[in-house]
């Protein structure tokens, strides 16, 4: 059985994951003939209410995934959370992790009080599009200008 634990963005296990996530998004980019720009996320973003930041723990209780919520700008609806760092280890995929992650994120963005779900990722990340076309998500205006998106997505938070 799996465990959601929320946990602060900046402790070690976080940290590792994250670390593990953009090493390989700075290979995915190596192709492209561009750098990866790295920013590791600032951690008051991801203390409630502001957001919150979940490992996702496996069987043997070992940090296998991570993914957090933040509040950004309200958008034409009212409040908006942004989906970041969704990940899940290489060998852990396919099990269905990343839509309970993702399920257990936008359960948190509604109890703070959204109406709105954004998330940004990159063309090359065909299984993430894949899971947020599942969840819902569909293709929007770019909100923001990360250098590293090419896509943006956003899925409105209907009462239920």
């Amino acid at each position: 059985m799996v465990i959601l634990r929320p946990e602060p963005v900046d402790s070690p296990e976080a940290h590792a994951l994250l670390t593990e996530y953009f090493a390989l998004r700075e290979i995915g980019f190596a192709h492209l003939n561009r750098p990866y720009a790295i920013t590791f996320p600032d951690p008051a973003s991801f203390v409630p209410p502001a957001g919150v930041f979940l490992l996702l723990l496996d069987d043997e209780a070992t940090a296998v995934g991570c993914g957090g919520i933040r509040r950004v700008a309200d958008g034409p609806d009212g409040v908006r959370y942004e989906v970041k760092h969704l990940y899940l280890r290489p060998e852990t995929r396919g099990r269905g992790w990343g839509r309970l992650l993702l399920d257990d994120l936008e359960r948190r963005a509604r109890a703070f009080g959204a109406v709105e779900l954004v998330l940004d990722t990159h063309h090359s990340l065909e299984a993430a599009g894949g899971l947020y076309a599942a969840s819902g998500f569909s293709a929007t205006e770019p909100y923001n200008d990360n250098p590293n998106a090419t896509r943006w997505y956003r899925k409105p938070l209907v009462a239920g």
